[in-house]
């Protein structure tokens, strides 16, 4: 299997790497560090798992495609791209911060739109991938203050996913969506909040569900899938104080 994953520098995508490389995966991996890149590279050599890396900015969207298509020559193909590269960025809304949820707009979405664009011409072309969205549970509901456009990129991309889903519905291609609940890595500063994980528990529950290649799923699983609903159906008096 021949996995590309974006944003793999750290957090998430560097978990969901050393978590698919023990599992005998061959890896694509991408991210603005490229020395965070490097040295995880030679982390994973005892693996014996090729590890192919490129430096790439997915906001520079010719870029990604050209990456893309680099890294798939690179390995002789690819099987899976993971589309992981995201921020955190945000506030309210007309409080002045325009830049930052326009920030958060460009990489959470139109950045991941242009990663989908480029693995799905290699799926199409190909006639068989496996392409994998990072969401997030925060998509099920609008959420308030700094989380309103974090939200709002995630709901998007869950339903982008869906639609190339639902596109490619009865052809060997497969798209997955993964919605992470609260997830201890060093980018979010190891949140401490309830029902949250470490991060090697979190990326080897995602990797699990990579591998079984679910339409949508919760990670983890427990206690999200039930939180998950539950959260779409909260009065907003209780969604605003709970979140």
């Amino acid at each position: 299997m021949r996995t590309l994953i974006t944003g793999a520098s750290a957090g998430l995508g560097a978990g969901m790497a050393r978590e698919l490389a023990g599992r005998g995966h061959d890896l694509a991996l991408v991210a603005r560090r490229l020395d965070r890149l490097e040295a995880l590279r030679d982390e994973l050599a005892p693996t014996g798992v090729r590890v192919a890396i490129a430096e790439l900015d997915v906001d520079d969207h010719d870029a990604v495609f050209t990456t893309v298509r680099a890294l798939r020559d690179e390995l002789g193909g690819l099987d899976r791209v993971i589309v992981n590269a995201g921020v955190g960025k945000g506030a309210p809304i007309g409080t002045g911060r325009f830049d930052a949820n326009l920030a958060t707009a460009r990489t959470n979405f139109v950045a991941a739109l242009a990663q989908c664009e480029a693995a799905m011409e290699i799926f199409r072309a190909q006639d068989a991938g496996h392409l994998v969205v990072v969401s997030s549970v925060a998509a099920d509901r609008g959420l308030p203050g700094a989380q309103t456009t974090y939200a709002a990129t995630k709901a998007a991309l869950s339903h982008l996913a869906e639609g190339i889903r639902v596109d490619v519905a009865d052809t060997p291609i497969r798209v997955t969506t993964l919605a992470p609940g609260y997830i201890r890595t060093e980018l979010n500063g190891g949140m401490s909040r309830p029902f949250s994980v470490d991060a090697a528990t979190g990326t080897r529950a995602m990797a699990d569900l990579i591998e079984k290649a679910p339409a949508v799923a919760y990670v983890p699983t427990w206690p999200w899938a039930v939180l998950g609903r539950v959260l779409r159906v909260l009065p907003t008096p209780i969604l605003r104080r709970v979140t």
